[in-house]
């Protein structure tokens, strides 16, 4: 692709996301209009915009809408990049940001701080168990020598099904009423209930280690020939694995942390954007964020529309949408690696 066909793409991909965050705000059982939601911006911003938009409205965009569409934007952005890096690192088609028991750790805290009653504590609980998860999954792939990206992966899946029987045995013996809907709502991945806290959760995250992990685009180039040749471009294998990771566990658990586990988000964004922006990460990675959140705000609004008043956990919808893109990716890839 050249230069001037992918500024075209990533252009038209922020355009779509800033227009798909107002109509998101403007969605839902109280009436508001797009003039509205400019017009509180514009108010809050102290800059005059026609008619004074009425308090009740005001408070719907302000604390209902608007931290739930961002939260969203953020949580999709922070996948797909992740997501992308996962790939990248272990050199797997098929690997997500959850593939070393990131969202399995993550469950784990957030149910149990639930079953305790503190759930106020939800999101460091789930981050806390996240980067536990990681440590336990690398900790175990260093056993015997160097970490590689078989060892890291098979470490991953044993500590993902460890934390999930934890999480299930919980369930079964505490959980009730209340608390057994809050963890499922959760455990199926919802930005429901984000608030002005949840955005600087995930914003703080996506903006700090995001920039730090599209910085290293270049070390992920070198990933993708191999160990051997990313050392011979003067590269500390290691070392960059490690810092990679770590970067992946961080972003990731402060995305789980306040959703819960949605799943295909950073499975699927990755190879669709990288059919348009080619395979080079300093391309990749600007675009596939953009089309992380655009793609995660859509489909909350689905989860929250589809079957009005009733609403869907955003999990399930991109699970929907996810397996017949997956199905026909895996039907259009020639690769041996999908083979």
């Amino acid at each position: 692709m050249t230069r001037g066909r992918y500024v075209g793409w990533l252009a038209a991909a922020t355009v779509a996301l800033v227009l798909a965050c107002a109509i998101a705000v403007t969605i839902g059982p109280a009436n508001v209009t797009l003039t509205q939601v400019v017009g509180s911006f514009a108010e809050r911003l102290g800059v005059p915009f026609g008619e004074p938009v009425p308090p009740l409205i005001d408070s719907i965009v302000w604390q209902l809408r608007l931290p739930r569409v961002l939260t969203a934007a953020a949580v999709g952005a922070g996948l797909a990049l992740s997501g992308a890096v996962m790939q990248s690192v272990t050199r797997n088609p098929l690997a997500d940001p959850y593939l070393l028991g990131l969202s399995s750790g993550a469950s784990l805290g957030a149910v149990c701080v639930v079953i305790l009653g503190v759930g106020f504590a939800l999101p460091a609980a789930a981050f806390l168990g996240a980067l536990i998860a990681l440590f336990a999954t690398l900790s175990i792939a260093r056993v015997g020598g160097t970490i590689t990206p078989a060892r890291a992966v098979l470490s991953g899946l044993a500590i993902a099904q460890l934390a999930a029987a934890g999480t299930s045995f919980i369930i079964f013996w505490a959980a009730k009423g209340d608390s057994y809907r809050e963890i499922l709502n959760w455990l199926l991945g919802s930005v429901s209930g984000a608030t002005w806290q949840s955005v600087a959760i995930s914003m703080s995250a996506l903006v700090v280690v995001g920039t730090a992990i599209v910085l290293s685009a270049t070390r992920l180039d070198a990933f993708a020939f191999g160990d051997t040749s990313a050392a011979s471009l003067g590269i500390n294998v290691n070392a960059t694995r490690w810092a990679l990771l770590g970067s992946v566990a961080l972003l990731t658990g402060a995305m789980v942390a306040v959703s819960g586990s949605i799943g295909f988000v950073g499975l699927i964004l990755p190879h669709l954007v990288r059919g348009l922006s080619g395979p080079g990460h300093r391309r990749l990675l600007p675009l596939v964020l953009v089309c992380g959140a655009l793609f995660l705000v859509i489909a909350d609004t689905l989860a929250r529309t589809v079957f009005d008043p009733r609403e869907l956990p955003v999990g399930i919808i991109t699970a929907f949408i996810g397996v017949p893109v997956f199905i026909l990716l895996i039907k259009r890839k020639k690769s041996a690696v999908w083979a």
